[in-house]
């Protein structure tokens, strides 16, 4: 990308294009545009934020166990968040799905723009940078691919092929 200014209409270069916000960040601005900068009332708070709070590592080997179900929605509820540990799930496959991550958001904007909402094959597979972009008056630094897995046919149909 050569330019090294703000796009002149910065919501269509973000959204409608496809560049989202890695688009944004190799422009090398030296200031953030408006357009990422959330208004005073929803930034955090941090006279709220629980210095010491621990990411909770909740055990799900036994995940019919009581106490480990307690322990997620006691989690969710308490921090929002938390990380499991014994899922199941094979680290070739996590180290996978990193890779092809890193593999969509390789492709260019024209690639990455045919999995936009009012693009997409599929309401399954989404690419955004906001929920809500013609509403939102701020957009959140992030750019975002969405797979939902519905069927082995419809991933080998309509997913990028970078992540399947």
């Amino acid at each position: 990308m050569a330019l090294s200014s703000t796009p002149p209409d910065l919501k269509k270069f973000v959204v409608d294009e496809g560049h989202g916000v890695k688009g944004v960040s190799e422009l090398n601005l030296k200031i953030l545009p408006e357009l990422f900068i959330q208004p005073v009332e929803k930034r955090l708070d941090m006279s709220k934020v629980l210095q010491d709070e621990l990411i909770q590592v909740i055990d799900i080997s036994d995940s019919e166990d009581p106490q480990v179900i307690k322990s997620v929605c006691d989690a969710a509820e308490k921090l929002g968040f938390f990380q499991i540990v014994n899922h199941g799930v094979p680290l070739s496959i996590i180290e996978s799905v990193i890779e092809a991550t890193h593999k969509f958001f390789g492709l260019s904007s024209e690639e990455k723009k045919k999995y936009l909402s009012r693009n997409t094959p599929s309401k399954n597979v989404r690419y955004l940078t906001s929920f809500s972009p013609e509403v939102d008056k701020a957009y959140e630094w992030k750019d975002q691919l969405s797979c939902f897995y519905v069927s082995d046919e419809e991933t080998l149909k309509f997913w990028p092929s970078v992540c399947k």
